[in-house]
């Protein structure tokens, strides 16, 4: 069997040669046509684009996305090609609560905000949205749930978008990217979202840049209508908006689940998938590395913003938004709590 596997998916190398005959590791942008012919498997990230134009003619059987979003994958070529795909589902969803953890206490400490006293809407309630307003609750604010596909199956406790609009502080994204249909998530905060606020909020985009239109949302900043703009994912990814990442309060470079942990979760999912399709009997053990000792305040979110602080990350990406690619391929160790 011979996988060839982005050269960029970590603490993958040891484990995947012990279940496959040949491993090729690349850059995702050096997946081609003659690369992939005489492939049986391919384990990818976003910057793949898995479609006719790659993978017709070729042997690949299987691919595996070690992502949660899957965009990047021409689900119908694959269906008609007899090919077989898996993603990630939840393998960052810890490393993504992070992020938002850390940067609701960075709004408290740096902006003022009384948590207590705010209300949050989640756009999105899956594997990470479900995490992220569980921890919002604990921090005592108010959460209010914006779920469509889950409403519509009779679930309750959700919320029109019209509400979110109406009642929240801080509204955060976390929805996969569909770009037509029903749930149609592409623009979804569009010019006329904006225009429906009402209480000035925080956006938190750190789920797909396309989920935020751009534009709107540089002109919603300039006339008032959202306080400040937290962004991890971006538009045109790795083109990004110098306008908008230098007004963003918080600007980092598509690094909200990327902690050591979620990279491990995906890494093992997506050779525990590989093994399953091949019918290949192994223990797939993926463990990320320790951080050296750490010296932490007594007090708690003093001690969390020391153990993971979004504004390192922003600091970085301001400093050098050319390297938006580079940030994420030579991203720090960062480990969960």
């Amino acid at each position: 069997m011979k996988v060839i596997v982005d050269h960029k998916i970590p603490y993958i190398e040891e484990a995947i040669r012990r279940v496959a005959d040949e491993v090729v590791f690349l850059p995702g942008h050096a997946f081609t046509p003659e690369v992939v012919k005489d492939a049986d498997a391919l384990i990818v990230r976003t910057r793949t684009h898995c479609n006719r134009a790659l993978l017709q003619g070729s042997k690949v059987k299987f691919i595996a996305t070690a992502t949660i979003g899957f965009d990047h994958i021409d689900t119908a070529y694959c269906e008609e090609a007899g090919i077989t795909w898996t993603n990630c589902p939840g393998c960052n969803a810890g490393s993504v609560e992070q992020y938002v953890h850390s940067v609701l206490l960075l709004l408290k400490h740096k902006k003022g905000v009384d948590l207590k006293n705010a209300t949050l809407g989640v756009v999105g309630v899956g594997h990470v949205g479900s995490r992220v307003a569980r921890m919002a609750e604990e921090l005592g604010m108010k959460v209010l749930l914006n779920d469509p596909p889950r409403a519509d199956r009779g679930e309750e406790g959700f919320v029109s978008l019209d509400v979110l609009a109406d009642e929240c502080d801080i509204i955060t994204f976390h929805t996969p990217l569909h770009r037509e249909g029903i749930y149609r998530t592409y623009h979804l905060a569009d010019e006329d979202f904006f225009f429906r606020l009402k209480r000035t909020p925080y956006i938190i985009n750190s789920s797909r840049g396309e989920v935020v239109d751009t534009a709107s949302l540089l002109a919603a900043l300039a006339a008032g209508r959202v306080k400040d703009a937290i962004i991890d994912t971006w538009e045109y990814e790795p083109c990004i908006s110098r306008e908008l990442m230098e007004v963003a309060c918080i600007a980092t470079p598509h690094i909200a689940g990327y902690s050591a942990d979620g990279k491990a979760n995906a890494t093992r999912m997506s050779l525990e998938a590989l093994c399953r399709f091949f019918k290949i009997d192994a223990t797939i053990q993926i463990a990320p590395p320790s951080l050296p000792p750490m010296q932490l305040s007594e007090d708690k979110e003093e001690a969390y913003l020391q153990y993971y602080n979004p504004l390192c990350d922003s600091e970085r990406l301001k400093a050098a938004p050319d390297k938006f690619e580079w940030l994420r391929g030579n991203y720090p160790l960062r480990r969960e709590l």
